[in-house]
């Protein structure tokens, strides 16, 4: 498949105008490191990223736009690769990483993670070298109306740095809390997700999913690794208050932090970062007893 996917990569960037653009944005965006809670995040400064970062994800502001996910609404130029039975892989035309992938359903349908867990997982065992992402629909995704993931090159993604080693359920990366599981049995491990996800609705009281991101990664002999970042809200204060704009998703919770504006970029700092990742993910308690119950069985 990663033949496919350059192949794909080749002709849309000669045949869409838009995808060209995009990889040569790019190319040009500034990363620099910024250390949060003892760990390395990259802030990187993507100017085509603002649309998506400021996106109005109000169901009024849903309910009069064109969903840009369906078929009948892509641009002419824009082609994509069947995956499964159920999705079609499309090039980002606003990537964050190299080879950034959009993975949607044929079907317009609500963002959901049931359902497509199936897929992340066995998209991330075809496509070694990347990781593939979910992004709630109450927690940066700019399409809640229409069920997708994402995928791209995980070279240099912190979060593969920061989960190396660790064992157990809980783990702790540069402020943020989150939950993770290993291993090369499919069905055992979509099991656990999926009993996890079960606990988290009922802990923080939110259906018919909780509020979360996910990531996943495969490798040849240890399997997958799917790592769940449990939320508390959409957007930071900060956000809110015009302070700073920024708007964490599922690549910025795995240690890429998205800061379309350039003065953002030039001043936050890792304090900053962690403070942001802090507020928008589950509080300590919570993610305590959904720990404990985990680990319980209960």
């Amino acid at each position: 498949m990663l033949d496919q996917i350059d192949e794909l990569f080749r002709q849309q960037r000669e045949a869409w105008p838009l995808l060209g653009k995009g990889l040569v944005g790019l190319s040009e965006a500034k990363t620099r490191s910024v250390r949060a809670a003892g760990s390395d995040v990259l802030v990187r400064h993507i100017p085509h990223r603002v649309a998506s970062t400021t996106a109005a994800v109000d169901r009024e502001s849903i309910r009069r736009r064109p969903c840009f996910l369906c078929p009948e609404n892509l641009d002419p130029a824009e082609k994509g690769l069947a995956f499964g039975a159920t999705h079609t892989i499309y090039c980002s035309p606003f990537p964050i990483v190299e080879r950034h992938l959009t993975v949607v359903h044929r079907d317009h349908r609500p963002q959901r993670i049931d359902g497509q867990l199936e897929t992340m997982l066995d998209l991330a065992k075809e496509l070694p070298g990347y990781f593939v992402v979910y992004n709630g629909p109450e927690c940066g995704a700019s399409a809640p109306d229409h069920a997708h993931l994402q995928a791209g090159s995980r070279e240099g993604l912190p979060l593969v740095r920061g989960v190396a080693g660790k064992t157990g359920l809980a783990t702790e990366i540069y402020g943020l809390r989150a939950l993770q599981f290993r291993g090369d049995d499919r069905s055992r491990l979509l099991d656990e997700i999926v009993r996890a996800l079960a606990i988290l609705s009922s802990v923080t009281t939110k259906s018919p999913e909780p509020l979360c991101n996910t990531a996943v990664f495969h490798e040849p002999v240890a399997g997958w690794t799917a790592v769940i970042f449990p939320r508390s809200k959409h957007r930071p204060h900060a956000f809110q208050t015009g302070e700073l704009t920024v708007s964490p998703a599922a690549i910025d919770l795995c240690g890429i932090l998205v800061a379309p504006v350039a003065k953002d970029f030039e001043r936050i700092t890792g304090v900053d970062v962690e403070a942001i990742f802090r507020e928008v993910t589950i509080p300590e308690e919570a993610f305590r007893e959904v720990v404990a119950r985990l680990e319980s069985g209960r």
